[in-house]
């Protein structure tokens, strides 16, 4: 686990941009449990890919014309429960930090793992996010 102090910077980096931070598994629970509308959901991790790709990307993404109605981020190393919480809607995944996945009405729609986001740039990252906020929201 991380402490705290260390990563409030890297959490706001996404919560200065407009996603909510889920720390709690209630929190996850009234999140993911909406049944109408889109919810993206950035698993931000301290890893260099999270903050050269992921978090930029995402970012990127929700600036262009379509975004999801809600924009939720959890911390993997620092809010233990609610990351787990958030895994189990992000079944059949295996656990991956970062990973962003959008949902639709209750139901994961878009996924993008690990090995999606390391070694890809922002803004291919940002386009996949779009081409699915074009379809799905």
């Amino acid at each position: 686990m991380y402490p705290r102090e260390l990563t409030i910077p890297i959490e706001k980096d996404l919560t200065d941009f407009g996603f909510d931070s889920l720390s709690t598994p209630e929190e996850v629970v009234e999140t993911f449990e909406k049944k109408e509308g889109t919810v993206l959901v950035v698993v931000n991790s301290v890893c260099g890919c999270a903050a050269a790709n992921a978090r930029p990307g995402a970012k990127m993404a929700v600036s262009h014309g379509k975004k999801p109605d809600h924009m939720v981020t959890v911390f993997a190393g620092v809010d233990k429960e609610a990351v787990e919480k958030t895994r189990e809607y992000l079944l059949p995944y295996p656990p991956s930090s970062p990973s962003i996945a959008l949902f639709k009405d209750g139901k994961l729609v878009h996924m993008l793992e690990r090995r999606h986001i390391e070694g890809n740039s922002a803004q291919t990252i940002a386009h996949n996010l779009i081409q699915a906020f074009d379809e799905y929201c």
